[in-house]
């Protein structure tokens, strides 16, 4: 009986409306690899690539379960664990070294930037003696002012070297002037020219003064 129409139309007829097509690759370089392909080689129903061989490794890795008898730690004397055990030790002492030097380290150069500031307040503080001594701050908002300030000093270490009649100490004190003295009986401070000025045991500034000496 003839056909009418399409042949492919009728080829379909007997055809599962719900089957997909079935559409083979043949190509002999792989898109993704680049590399030729070997069909004889590759076998039935592989399936593609499902990522890099360090995946594939971490997949292979974590689906098996390592019984803690055939851990690393497995085979290792007692020797050499206490070696181990040695070498965490030294490294933990090494940390707690590091670690007690840099708080040093920090605590030193917040006590020098402390230093700086003193000593670029000490010209102030001369000149809020001058006018002290002259009677330019005996009262008013300037004399406020600078009790404020030299208490505030006061609150970062800064101490005063200005007492007379104490003996002469070479390392806070610069003698400008020595005169005899009838009743003294070592070097004394008999006056003070410039305050001095020292923090901690620090000396940022020693004392200008007068001494007075065994006649």
């Amino acid at each position: 009986m003839p056909h009418h129409g399409n042949e492919e139309e009728h080829a379909g007829e007997g055809r599962d409306e719900n089957q997909k097509p079935v559409i083979h690759d043949n190509r002999k370089v792989d898109p993704k690899t680049g590399q030729a392909r070997h069909p004889d080689q590759e076998p039935a129903g592989a399936e593609p690539d499902s990522g890099d061989a360090l995946s594939q490794a971490e997949d292979i890795l974590n689906s098996v379960d390592v019984p803690a008898a055939d851990s690393v730690a497995q085979g290792v004397d007692a020797q050499e664990a206490e070696e181990l055990k040695n070498d965490l030790r030294r490294l933990q002492a090494e940390y707690v070294n590091y670690r007690k030097r840099v708080e040093r380290d920090r605590a030193v150069a917040g006590e020098m930037a402390v230093i700086g500031v003193l000593n670029a307040l000490l010209p102030v503080l001369d000149d809020v003696d001058a006018a002290r001594q002259h009677g330019d701050l005996a009262d008013g908002p300037f004399a406020a002012i600078a009790a404020k300030l030299e208490n505030a000093l006061k609150t970062y270490g800064l101490v005063r070297i200005d007492e007379t009649g104490v003996e002469f100490d070479p390392t806070i004190h610069e003698a400008l002037i020595q005169q005899p003295g009838a009743d003294v009986v070592n070097d004394t401070v008999s006056q003070v020219l410039r305050s001095g000025y020292k923090s901690g045991d620090r000396v940022l500034r020693a004392a200008q003064v007068i001494v007075a000496v065994p006649a």
